[in-house]
C-alpha cells in the first residue's frame, strides 16, 4: 500500500507570513445562493473564494530569481519539474535551539546516526520540531537555520533542494541572505514552512513531491508537499 504524508501548512487569512510579505486575505466571492438567484436566503454557501496572497505563503518553494537580482529570468515556471519530484531524506536536528545555526557537522552526524546518506538530486528535509514548539507563539520567527557554510556544502552535494519548518532557511540577520545567494549561485532551492517532519524520522528514504504553480515570471510558489512511502 502507498502511504502519503502531508508536509504542508493550511493557508488561511491571518496566518503568519515572513516580515513584510503580503498578508493573506480570503473572502467569499460567489455563493451558491447568489448563483441560484436566492438573494433573500439567510444561508450563504461559498461557491468561489477570492484569495490574495504572496508567492511565498505557507509551505512554499523559492525560485532561483528570488535568490538575488543576477538570477533574473530563472523564474518558477522555467525550473524543471524534476527539481520538485525527487527522492528524499529527513534529518533529525530537533535538538537545535532558537536562532541556532545548523552546521555541516550536525548534518553529517545526523546522517551517520540515522543510517542515511545524501545523494545527487535529493531533497533533504531538516527536522527541528520548530513548528510544534513555536507556531503561533512569539518565538515562531526565531527558528534555527542553516549556516552559509552548510548551505554551500549541501549545494556541493548536487541536491535538488532542502526543506525547513521555519519561515526562512537561514537565521534571519545572520545567515539567511547569504543562504539565498548560495542557492542561486549553485542552482538549487529550498522549501520553507514545512510541517509533520517528525513523521519522517526513522523512515529512511521516500519519494518527495512538491509541485509549484506555473506562475509566469514567479519568484516562488505555494506547494502541496508530500512524502510518499511505497510499502
Amino acid at each position: 500500500m502507498t502511504e502519503i504524508i502531508d508536509l504542508s501548512q493550511d493557508i488561511y487569512e491571518g496566518m503568519p507570513v515572513y516580515k513584510d510579505l503580503p498578508q493573506v486575505k480570503m473572502s467569499v466571492h460567489n455563493t451558491h445562493e447568489d448563483w441560484d438567484g436566492d438573494f433573500d436566503s439567510k444561508t450563504k454557501t461559498p461557491a468561489v473564494h477570492k484569495l490574495e496572497l504572496g508567492e511565498h505563503t505557507g509551505t512554499h518553494v523559492d525560485a532561483l530569481n528570488h535568490m538575488a537580482k543576477q538570477y533574473k529570468g530563472q523564474s518558477i515556471d522555467t525550473m524543471p519539474l524534476s527539481m520538485f519530484y525527487t527522492e528524499g531524506i529527513c534529518l533529525d536536528l530537533s535538538h537545535k535551539s532558537f536562532r541556532e545555526l545548523i552546521e555541516i557537522s550536525d548534518l553529517e552526524t545526523a546522517c551517520k546516526k540515522q543510517g542515511v546518506s545524501i545523494k545527487k538530486n535529493d531533497t533533504v528535509l531538516i527536522y527541528t520540531d520548530h513548528y510544534r514548539k513555536a507556531f503561533g507563539t512569539e518565538n515562531w520567527s526565531k527558528g534555527p537555520g542553516v549556516s552559509a557554510e552548510t548551505a554551500r556544502w549541501l549545494g556541493n552535494q548536487k541536491i535538488a533542494a532542502f526543506g525547513v519548518e521555519t519561515m526562512s532557511p537561514g537565521v534571519s540577520g545572520i545567515s539567511n541572505k547569504e543562504v539565498h545567494h548560495i542557492c542561486g549561485e549553485l542552482g538549487f532551492t529550498h522549501y520553507e514552512n514545512m510541517v509533520n517532519l517528525y513523521k519522517l524520522i526513522g523512515r529512511k528514504r521516500f519519494r518527495f513531491i512538491a509541485l509549484p504553480l506555473k506562475i509566469k515570471g514567479g519568484t516562488g510558489s505555494p506547494v502541496r508537499a508530500v512524502a510518499v512511502f511505497e510499502n
